[in-house]
């Protein structure tokens, strides 16, 4: 995967870490149908490339994502909504099947607030706010905002988010169970990175199993989902990662893993 940049979405590879950056300053990157589309764009090429194991999202000056972008959006009828399909670029960040980074600097809210929701960690800094402040203008979390949050933090606090609009900083929202790692001021796209570099030299066939069953234990009942645990589990010891990680812990020596 080639660093590129397009009009309003920056790709960068470093490594085995690829980083997409929302960059439409004038706007604090809020998400309109171009900003979406070509996230997608480049989501999509970052899962086919062979040669990147995670992905880091986040956003350019400052700010993750302010929103949606209420402008465009105000003149919609319902038709319109669902003929733009606004909502793929949810379902392709909690479909990729590499692991994905949330790098929350500033503002993550409404449909920005959704796009940190829809990855696997969120890493945010001191600075950050997340809301999904929907309700204020007639409408609700259309991204899987109150699905992830009744998930991640339980009925009565996502209640409290959706139904309110209120805002919470980023000690709040680790606390709550939102944010997964917190750093400084201006440090959450470093502190991303590390954790990335970190996850892109284990056995990436272990890591995709893990995290899918992460994902899907969320819509499972515990037996069904902790059967599918079993399954994944069982299916490792048949991978060529899963005899050199074993062999390497046993002669206390650095891995080699090679993906199959």
């Amino acid at each position: 995967m080639r660093d590129q940049r397009v009009k309003t979405v920056t790709s960068q590879c470093d490594g085995r870490v690829a980083t997409l950056i929302i960059d439409r300053p004038e706007r604090r990157n809020a998400l309109n149908q171009q900003v979406k589309s070509e996230l997608i764009v480049a989501l999509e090429a970052a899962i086919q490339d062979d040669a990147v194991s995670a992905i880091i999202l986040t956003g350019a000056n400052g700010v993750f994502a302010a929103g949606s972008d209420i402008a465009e959006m105000a003149t919609l009828t319902a038709a319109d909504q669902e003929a733009a399909d606004g909502g793929k670029v949810f379902s392709v960040l909690r479909n990729c099947p590499k692991p994905v980074i949330a790098a929350v600097e500033g503002y993550a809210l409404g449909g920005g607030c959704e796009l940190a929701l829809s990855c696997d960690l969120i890493i945010a800094g001191e600075n950050a706010k997340f809301a999904q402040p929907e309700i204020r203008v007639g409408i609700m979390p259309g991204g899987g905002g109150s699905q992830h949050l009744l998930r991640a933090i339980g009925r009565y606090q996502a209640a409290w988010m959706v139904l309110t609009g209120e805002a919470v900083d980023a000690k709040t929202a680790f606390v709550m169970g939102i944010v997964s790692e917190l750093a400084g001021e201006g440090g959450a796209l470093e502190a991303a990175r590390k954790r990335a570099v970190q996850i892109s030299k284990l056995p990436p066939l272990a890591v995709r199993a893990a995290k899918s069953a992460l994902r899907k234990g969320e819509d499972l009942l515990l037996a069904d989902a902790l059967r599918a645990e079993r399954q994944a589990f069982i299916a490792l010891f048949d991978t060529a990662d899963q005899k050199e990680g074993m062999a390497a812990f046993l002669e206390k020596r650095s891995p080699n893993y090679r993906g199959f």
